[in-house]
């Protein structure tokens, strides 16, 4: 109860003017902080290596093996910015690239965010709703989720609540533009990161202006030349990539070809609370009574705009935290009718204001409204608790068990066939058999080349050898031998028809991908061997 006590009702915020580093220095000396950031940790670590690795994030290791001059090429060709990737690369280098590694570079800055949570939150309001907002964002399943995955969300997290730190340090300090410098850095980071950090940058000069509009002359923010200089400075830095990012631009073509952009469903009005449930219990909510499917998320904008409404402080912070989680989420959602672009892990960064709302909100009516506190509390832990759960109980995929059993039954001389893009970045991470696999890359209906362009996760493929590429199976070299055939294992096949004079000698499925091992025969040998078992007619043609 020490955390709920009294004795922190009144507390005062420190004034950042006076003690620059109080703050900070405050809050790691408490023991609360330390339990909160292990509770994170353990959420975060636990069943982190319990799924494969899945496409996007074997396309992460697949760039990450490139040199850094090779990686600032193919990512310009791709969706998302370089920086996550080069990470990845020097950090594979240093830990190797174990599953438990290479998730671990997601795990920490994840865990990062609930510390910074907690020092944003010191920085509007009291030591009680600093620890609040860091157990409910310890607890936050979206959060959690892309904690876990070998891609970027979680270090645009850490990116943006950061710079957004710093641009509160320096509205409190605008003489000191140390602060801008560290903001502008930050900020940089992040659109290196990912191309949704302009929609924060939209939410911080939204704010600027909202608290430049109360004051006039020299000591309104947006005439100062420090925050314009700083906002130059992140154009600036990004320069380097500007050239690359307006290639890909003028091919979307080929990226909606390869299926990189153009495939999120359209947005409707279900959306925005489906999106709300999506954060909290890692379900859309289609199975909830209607009542509870849109009272839920009501509720919860209720604590929003209150937060921002009832904020009498001097420098409007409550605002800017419901501004940084609003604003993203609403504008994501607008542009969305025109080109869907609504989701979840693209909205993570802003979906970690929620908790630290719920928390400041919670933090204000304590004091005299003490059970609607508690209640307001108890139940979106009650909402994150179920989306852990959620988490931890859904079934892993289990593909790396499937490559695992061709790694074991691999022969010299077999060949390896995947489907797809979806299935090959992964299968690649999984397999040790020594033997490069092979993409099946079937013209499509309209009689044009099946084979990845240069854009989106087709840029990964341009330095393979045009060998490993499989348009008909029947190009596939005669002559007894094996091929595994890796597809999904829903119908319909996606390599129908199978030649004629191949035997199937092994089906193995794992949740909804297959390996099916074909022996490949001359016209007749198949059938002299029609007789023997499927792994006996194997050997036999292999000795032949």
């Amino acid at each position: 109860m020490g955390v709920l006590s009294r004795n922190h009702v009144s507390e005062p915020v420190p004034r950042i003017s006076q003690q620059p580093h109080g703050v900070l220095a405050t809050l790691i000396r408490l023991p609360w902080l330390w339990a909160i950031l292990l509770l994170a940790s353990a959420v975060r670590f636990y069943g982190s290596t319990a799924s494969a690795i899945w496409c996007d994030e074997g396309s992460s290791l697949l760039l990450s093996q490139f040199s850094l001059a090779g990686i600032w090429l193919h990512a310009a060709r791709d969706v998302h910015p370089p920086l996550y990737f080069m990470l990845l690369h020097g950090w594979i280098a240093l830990f190797a690239d174990s599953l438990f590694s290479i998730r671990a570079l997601s795990v920490l800055p994840g865990i990062a965010t609930v510390f910074l949570g907690m020092w944003w939150m010191r920085l509007i309001s009291t030591q009680r709703a600093a620890l609040l907002a860091g157990l409910l964002l310890a607890l936050l399943p979206t959060a959690v989720r892309y904690s876990q995955e070998v891609r970027m969300y979680a270090w645009l997290g850490v990116w943006l609540m950061a710079a957004t730190i710093a641009l509160v340090y320096w509205v409190k300090t605008p003489g000191k533009s140390r602060y801008l410098l560290a903001y502008a850095a930050l900020m940089a980071a992040a659109f290196y990161t990912h191309y949704f950090s302009a929609f924060c940058v939209l939410a911080h000069w939204l704010y600027v202006l909202l608290l430049s509009a109360r004051k006039t002359g020299p000591d309104a923010l947006i005439k100062r030349p420090a925050w314009w200089v700083a906002n130059v400075a992140i154009v600036v830095l990004f320069l380097p990539w500007l050239p690359g990012l307006v290639d890909l631009l003028q091919h979307m073509d080929q990226l909606k070809a390869g299926g990189d952009v153009g495939w999120e469903p359209a947005v409707d009005a279900r959306s925005l609370p489906a999106m709300t449930w999506q954060f909290l219990i890692q379900d859309e909510g289609d199975d909830l009574p209607w009542p509870l499917f849109w009272l839920g998320p009501l509720l919860l904008l209720g604590v929003l705009a209150g937060a921002a409404l009832r904020d009498r402080t001097p420098y409007k912070l409550p605002t800017l935290l419901v501004i940084y989680t609003v604003l993203p989420i609403l504008l994501i959602y607008l542009v969305s009718f025109i080109s869907p672009l609504f989701i979840e892990r693209y909205l993570m960064f802003a979906a970690l204001g929620l908790p630290m709302i719920v928390a400041l909100v919670a933090d204000r009516l304590y004091p005299r409204w003490r059970v609607v506190a508690v209640g307001l509390l108890a139940i979106f832990i009650g909402a994150e608790l179920l989306g852990l759960r959620s988490n931890f109980s859904s079934e892993a995929d289990h593909f790396d068990r499937l490559v695992g059993h061709v790694n074991q039954q691999f022969l010299p001389g077999d060949r390896i066939v995947v489907s797809d893009l979806f299935w090959y970045f992964s299968y690649v991470y999984y397999n040790k058999t020594g033997s490069q696999p092979m993409l099946y890359t079937p013209p499509t209906h309209d009689g044009a080349s099946g084979r990845p362009n240069a854009y989106g996760f087709g840029t990964l493929m341009t330095h393979a050898d045009a060998s490993l590429y499989v348009d008909r199976l029947q190009d596939l070299p005669s002559g007894p031998g094996r091929v595994w055939l890796i597809s999904s294992s829903e119908q319909p096949d996606d390599f129908a028809p199978i030649p004629a004079r191949w035997r199937k000698a092994q089906d193995l499925t794992f949740d909804d991908t297959q390996a099916r091992l074909y022996l490949t025969c001359d016209t007749g040998e198949c059938g002299r061997e029609r007789d023997r078992s499927p792994l006996e007619a194997s050997n036999n043609l292999l000795k032949n």
